[in-house]
């Protein structure tokens, strides 16, 4: 485990160690943070939890899209890979 970091969400301090560095808690925090206030920001009537609960669907819906892009751009990267060797196979033969 890494060092103590003190981060601030909804307006409350926790301290949280984790395997990332410093920094990249600290922007993992803000993100979260900014998810929740947007939600809460938009709907004023829910509570807490389910603040919580959007926001970590949100989140995860944005995980789960970059997985898909990543995929997609492999795939792509993958294709054109192999247009590209066989088209140096036809030059080279």
């Amino acid at each position: 485990m890494g060092e103590k970091v003190k981060i601030r969400i909804k307006d409350r301090e926790y301290i949280v160690r984790g395997s990332d560095d410093r920094e990249q808690i600290l922007k993992v925090a803000a993100y979260v943070d900014k998810k929740l206030k947007e939600i809460s920001d938009s709907k004023k009537e829910l509570s807490e939890d389910k603040t919580a609960i959007l926001a970590a669907l949100d989140i995860a819906g944005d995980y789960f899209q970059l997985i898909k892009e990543r995929e997609d751009l492999l795939t792509e990267i993958n294709n054109r890979s192999q247009r590209l060797i066989k088209g140096l196979s036809m030059v080279l033969n």
